[in-house]
């Protein structure tokens, strides 16, 4: 394996309405240890204390990494200390624009001359990332000896290194956010990560557990973004749609190729990349461009698929409010794709591989004290719930991503995030509450974060809140895997009806890799 270098040195009755008060999930911030000093008593007026500076380490430095390195950076009492990614050139990067991104970069370090290098226009990368660093506090700290920052290949070894950490920003493919959030967690780190937890059920059990033994402040991102629920849990306590029987979500994606075969060609890795550390916990392959990057989330290996890609974002405020957990039966059904052998006979393509183009998952949650029984069903790549009949006696299209509540007597509808909710029977949005609001007004990204690190709380949207969404994702995954439906016992955390298709909720590690070690 490569070394690392581094730069610098049960039951309701019928038609009882869901009382809002006991579904409506909250977190309350408890303060942990010692607080802070702030630095206006030390530090003078918009000067932050140098006993002050939160010391952070990112970790991903891929488009998207890049993309959101500007929210940290732009934080007076952060200091961007070291940046980690096992590729070191910006070659062979995808993005949705060909310089969208390389002119953010541009106006965040106030140079419209910079370019990412490697031939392209595309940033991503350690070495893109320490300039993006090292510009923006040399433009804007022009007085404050910051000292350059320090680049690693390998998390572990900056672990190993770097003393004065107070916190991390993961920012990698899927497969390597369980690991490196245990590794972080494990030192007692405050976390803030993209999504997913994990893409394995049992290693995001893992990593909440420990996120649960451990007083470090954790924080997962698409928390931030998730809708409110409050206009759309009076309406269901009224009993305005009867009693909730089914919640729908759909979206488009995924927006990124989904590859049916294994790719065979064996291409070189670009210079300074670092496959076998992009690789982590899995099993060894060829390097291919095919696996990493944009494209890394349609592999079971190393994504989680459209649902942890964007479900996050659409149903965590959902689970929270609906106290979804503890699912019974997930139910998939899924695109396939077919090929011609040799001799001419078409065939069906066995893929256990890689996620469908299409598919739609239901999850069958029974009924407790609190609720009835819900089913809750997630669509992607353009496949959606049944059309209700208003729709076509309106005119109107039925849209391409969104959100349905169904009850026995009537149905609530709103967008992908639940914005803009409305009773289908009378078709007139609701007004926007004060809470529905606030959200929109939320901190960006990070901010709520470094805010719960200053001051050794927890925060709203922490890892500690978010294993009904994770259990929901990575069961996901594994019946569309399986390619049928799953019964599931949550308390063990088992498949039941399939051995090979429980043993997709573990990952298989690499010796050296496995979450004991790390």
């Amino acid at each position: 394996m490569s070394t690392t270098t581094s730069d610098s040195a049960n039951s309701t009755p019928k038609g009882e309405k869901i009382r809002r008060r006991e579904f409506v999930g909250t977190l309350t911030a408890a303060a942990i240890g010692a607080s802070i000093v702030p630095a206006r008593v030390l530090g003078g007026p918009k000067r932050t204390a140098p006993s002050d500076r939160i010391n952070v380490a990112y970790i991903g430095l891929g488009t998207q990494g890049l993309r959101q390195l500007g929210d940290l950076l732009n934080i007076p009492e952060v200091q961007v200390v070291a940046v980690c990614d096992p590729q070191r050139r910006p070659d062979g990067y995808r993005d949705w624009s060909p310089t969208g991104l390389r002119d953010q970069i541009r106006q965040l370090i106030g140079n419209d001359q910079w370019n990412p290098g490697g031939g392209g226009t595309i940033p991503g990368g350690l070495e893109n990332g320490r300039e993006i660093v090292d510009a923006y506090y040399a433009r804007n700290r022009p007085g404050q000896k910051l000292g350059g920052c320090r680049t690693y290949t390998d998390f572990r070894e900056l672990f190993a290194q770097e003393k004065g950490l107070d916190a991390v920003q993961i920012m990698t493919p899927d497969h390597l956010h369980g690991v490196i959030a245990m590794a972080a967690l494990k030192r007692n780190l405050a976390v803030t990560m993209h999504k997913p937890i994990a893409n394995r059920l049992r290693e995001g059990r893992k990593v909440i557990d420990q996120a649960l033994r451990s007083d470090a402040v954790t924080h997962l991102q698409p928390w931030d973004i998730n809708g409110s629920m409050d206009q759309i849990m009076v309406w269901i306590n009224q009993g305005a749609i009867g009693e909730l029987q089914e919640v729908h979500n759909w979206t488009y994606r995924p927006v990124w190729p989904q590859y049916s075969t294994v790719p065979t060609q064996t291409p070189p890795a670009p210079e300074g990349f670092d496959w076998n550390l992009w690789l982590g916990p899995e099993a060894d392959r060829p390097y291919h461009p095919n696996y990493t990057n944009m494209v890394f989330r349609g592999w079971y290996d190393f994504g989680g698929g459209s649902m942890a890609d964007m479900g996050y974002y659409s149903l965590w405020s959902v689970f929270e409010a609906l106290k979804l957990e503890k699912p019974t039966v997930i139910d998939p059904c899924l695109s396939h794709v077919c090929g011609f052998r040799e001799d001419g006979m078409a065939f069906k393509i066995s893929n256990d591989y890689s996620f469908p183009l299409a598919s739609s998952v239901r999850f069958k949650y029974p009924r407790t004290a609190e609720r009835p029984a819900v089913d809750l069903v997630w669509y992607d790549g353009g496949m959606r719930p049944a059309v209700p009949p208003q729709f076509y006696e309106w005119k109107r299209e039925f849209p391409s991503e969104g959100m349905m509540f169904k009850g026995d007597q009537g149905i609530i509808m709103a967008g992908f995030r639940l914005e803009d909710p409305y009773l289908l029977s009378g078709g007139k949005p609701a007004a926007a509450t004060d809470a529905t609001r606030a959200v929109a007004a939320r901190a960006p990204r990070v901010r709520r974060f470094i805010e719960g690190v200053r001051k050794s709380q927890q925060i709203a949207g922490s890892f500690r809140q978010a294993w009904p969404i994770t259990e929901a994702v990575n069961l996901y995954a594994a019946a569309l895997r399986a390619n049928h439906l799953l019964y599931y016992d949550a308390e063990r955390m088992k498949v039941t009806n399939d051995e090979k298709a429980d043993s997709y909720l573990d990952r298989h590690y690499r010796a050296g890799w496995e979450l004991e070690d790390i």
